[in-house]
């Protein structure tokens, strides 16, 4: 249980004869916020720890995280973290992230490095150079799609429908058309989104020779994306009709009337 003779070593130290541990497998949690703290030893012998409190020190580095596969709980806020990439991808448990107020620049890179996080539920990202992308949101939406809260408010289904039509508009096509049981109005040509998405959706082309069923191996999308659109949008229509029994007159009220009857109306919905 020794630590090393650094200020980090020493926080450490203290917090194991604070909580009286005994052994490096009773560590659970450790509180190391607010020390004044730039770097901070190997964790790698605390296997069991689940709850890490960093915030509010001066840390610029993670590598001392790399073996804490347990940890469901990160508080990494007010530190001077510029970079995360191959520091965090491997906490798959991890279910709450604070790494507002630091000095994150690329979204892109930090949102690839959480995005093997299933589990995680709480994210703050909020207070980071990354944050003032005008797409920042969206962006983390669409690309960790397990996140409820982001930034301290929830995550909204229309919030979560803006990012698929941003980020992936021919999906988002394709599940507009199944929904409503028709083709959509936009078409796959159409920019859908933001102004920011200026490329326009592919039509998927069936290369000549590898059509369904000729019994090949080929794949016969150069995209496997167009394949399932292309079923999608061809696979037959179910049709659910109904009417309101309650104005169908019986055999006898029928017989009474002098005057044709109105005919009924008779809804059909259809789902593809």
């Amino acid at each position: 249980m020794a630590a090393a003779a650094t200020a980090g070593g020493q926080a450490i130290e203290n917090q194991l004869k604070i909580c009286g541990y005994k052994s490096n497998m009773d560590v659970l949690a450790l509180y190391l916020a607010r020390q004044g703290l730039r770097s901070i030893p190997s964790l790698s012998q605390f296997r069991r720890l689940r709850y890490l409190w960093i915030n509010d020190n001066k840390i610029q580095d993670l590598t001392f995280l790399i073996k804490n596969y347990s940890l469901t709980e990160l508080y990494l806020n007010n530190n001077q973290l510029t970079d995360v990439s191959g520091a965090l991808k491997h906490l798959y448990s991890l279910q709450i992230l604070f790494l507002h107020n630091n000095e994150l620049k690329n979204l892109g890179k930090t949102v690839k490095e959480l995005k093997g996080m299933i589990n995680l539920k709480t994210l703050n990202l909020f207070q980071n150079p990354l944050a003032y992308d005008p797409d920042y949101r969206l962006h983390v939406i669409y690309f960790l799609p397990s996140v409820q809260l982001l930034d301290r408010k929830l995550v909204t289904p229309r919030e979560r429908e803006s990012a698929l039509r941003l980020f992936n508009p021919k999906r988002a096509w394709v599940m507009q058309s199944i929904a409503f049981g028709q083709r959509g109005d936009t078409s796959l040509g159409t920019t859908v989104g933001s102004g920011r998405c200026t490329q326009p959706a592919r039509r998927p082309i069936m290369p000549s020779g590898r059509e369904f069923g000729n019994n090949t191996n080929k794949v016969p999308f150069e995209d496997p994306e167009d394949a399932v659109l292309v079923r999608a949008m061809t696979r037959s229509l179910m049709e659910f009709s109904s009417v309101d029994w309650n104005k169908v007159g019986t055999c006898q009220e029928r017989r009474l009337k002098d005057k044709a009857e109105e005919p009924l109306e008779k809804l059909t919905v259809q789902f593809r």
